[in-house]
């Protein structure tokens, strides 16, 4: 096993360096950063002398083998907008952006899981059907549309929770549930039908006939066989929340990283944009890894060649 997961190690530096540079190339489509930094009316020795100054007179070849080699020293250059090292400027962010993350997360497996159990346990009764419906318009809802129509209701007409900005764990609320709802909808529709398979194999009708309490057979025997490809998709899912983050922290003003990055984007800050897409590219890859383990873990029959 030890030897899969330094082979992934490996595999994961080549997917860094393949972001890396399709990053490097969009980011250079978007247009000439330098005429935002200058007058209208700047006189063309004036713009080549900028470009000369940042480096964006020469190949784009040359451009990337330069950051190629300040990243690997964790330099990534200076934001052309703070004039601030722009892997600083990054980190600074991350923590607000990994708070929320980690907080839509936790709401949606805490939720789903047990409402994908009762679920499967109860399949013809109210509780199904309310999981199934609330599965249906968790995944039929946009994170942004959702948000506003949260900000609509419990900021504008109830006054119940702030609208925007960061400071107490109220502010936490509507953001987490914004980002958090679609992964809470698909991990517990996941569920219930993983959970549904899982009871009807011989394994648990064996179970059962042992005399074991349907709790035990339910929670000690079904639902460790039923979190396996649960875990895998929770996994997955965390690169989602890092997408939709980019969206939810613009609606709710949220200081974290994705907001930065729209910044950057609309400011053609090149070295910002290229340390917060490796930064957010690093840590899918690291949940991708880490969720492999806890994979081998919950099924002692994988085994990893």
């Amino acid at each position: 096993m030890g030897r899969y997961f330094a082979r992934r190690a490996v595999h994961s530096i080549f997917i860094l360096i393949g972001v890396s540079l399709v990053t490097f190339l969009l980011v250079h489509m978007t247009g000439d950063p330098v005429t935002l930094f200058l007058p209208l009316d700047a006189s063309p020795e004036a713009v080549r002398a900028m470009r000369t100054a940042l480096g964006f007179d020469r190949p784009l070849y040359q451009q990337y083998a330069s950051f190629l080699q300040g990243a690997v020293s964790g330099d990534f250059g200076t934001s052309l907008r703070h004039r601030e090292g722009a892997l600083d400027l990054v980190l600074g962010r991350l923590p607000a952006t990994m708070q929320l993350t980690f907080v839509a997360m936790g709401v949606a497996v805490v939720v789903a899981v047990p409402l994908g159990v009762v679920a499967a346990t109860h399949k013809d009764s109210a509780a199904s059907l309310a999981a199934s419906l609330l599965g249906l318009l968790g995944q039929s809802m946009p994170t942004f549309w959702l948000g506003i129509m949260m900000i609509l209701l419990f900021s504008v007409s109830l006054r119940w929770l702030p609208a925007s900005g960061r400071g107490s764990l109220v502010h936490l609320i509507m953001p987490a549930l914004a980002i958090g709802t679609y992964s809470m909808a698909m991990v517990m529709r996941l569920m219930r039908s993983t959970m549904i398979e899982v009871l009807s194999l011989d394994f648990v009708r064996t179970a059962r006939a042992k005399g074991l309490s349907e709790q035990v057979v339910v929670y000690k025997h079904g639902l460790r066989n039923a979190l396996i490809p649960v875990v895998t998709v929770v996994g997955l899912q965390f690169g989602t929340l890092l997408g939709g983050a980019v969206i939810t922290e613009t609606v709710f003003a949220w200081p974290g990283l994705g907001r930065f990055l729209i910044q950057g984007l609309n400011n053609r800050d090149m070295p910002v944009v290229q340390a917060a897409v490796f930064v957010m590219a690093l840590m899918i890859v690291s949940v991708n890894l880490l969720t492999d383990m806890v994979y081998s873990y919950l099924d002692p029959t994988v085994r990893f060649s």
